[in-house]
């Protein structure tokens, strides 16, 4: 009848809790295992400590607010007395490693420099009106093989002489200076390569300047012109004693 179904109807609309059983949700979602979680970031180096971590920060600036490698001796004077400097200048370059700016030893000293691998895609080039000759480059390699060396070795190397303004423009770069005076009669000056010269050409000391096959290798050297090879006292002996007996 009409009244009972508008009673079914109200009955079944109404708010009252229904007796019976639930039908079964879905299942709930298990939760991520320890194991399965990202890991975790690497701890940073300079944050071991709070000295060590006001060191690294007074280094950071330090090099930043220089426009030139600075030497481990001028980093250890703003820093407190006993600070392992060393310890501070690793823990620093892990820090910065795989960054776009790493930090470089030059030498003695150390800089923040572009990581070599994006270096390419900041290069900017400039065309300078001054060339160095060929007197001046050989030049420049002869000191940076056989430093500490004078004038007059100079020119018994090359088998001409060396003229004053070849020197002069080497130092004007910045990539020679005087290392003081040879212990001989007259007693002239000696020259050596810089800082800033290692810094140009991407090198960390005289040691990884390439040897003679190297140089052979890559066509830069011939029995000609062999005695710009590196000097018998450093790491290039067997190079250098070969290329005497070319000569």
């Amino acid at each position: 009848m009409p009244h009972e179904s508008l009673e079914i109807l109200a009955r079944n609309g109404s708010t009252e809790p229904r007796s019976g059983v639930e039908m079964p949700g879905p299942a709930p979602r298990a939760m991520p295992c320890p194991a399965d979680a990202a890991p975790a970031p690497a701890a940073d180096p300079c944050r071991v400590d709070p000295a060590t971590f006001d060191a690294c920060r007074v280094t950071e600036a330090l090099l930043f607010a220089s426009a030139a490698p600075v030497r481990t001796s001028e980093i250890a004077r703003v820093l407190p007395e006993g600070t392992p400097v060393m310890d501070v200048l690793t823990a620093l370059r892990e820090q910065y490693s795989g960054r776009g700016v790493e930090l470089a030893r030059v030498g003695n000293a150390w800089a923040f420099r572009t990581a070599s691998d994006i270096a390419d895609r900041l290069t900017v080039e400039k065309v300078r009106r001054r060339k160095l000759s060929r007197a001046g480059l050989e030049t420049l390699a002869i000191v940076a093989y056989h430093a500490p060396i004078t004038r007059a070795e100079i020119e018994d190397i090359r088998g001409v002489s060396v003229s004053p303004g070849t020197l002069d423009i080497l130092f004007e770069e910045g990539w020679i200076e005087p290392r003081g005076r040879k212990q001989v009669p007259g007693r002239p000056t000696t020259w050596q390569t810089t800082p800033a010269f290692l810094d140009h050409f991407g090198l960390e000391s005289r040691n990884d300047l390439p040897g003679l096959r190297d140089l052979q290798k890559a066509g830069l050297l011939s029995a000609a012109r062999g005695s710009i090879a590196a000097p018998a006292d450093d790491h290039h002996d067997a190079d250098a004693a070969a290329l005497k007996n070319t000569a």
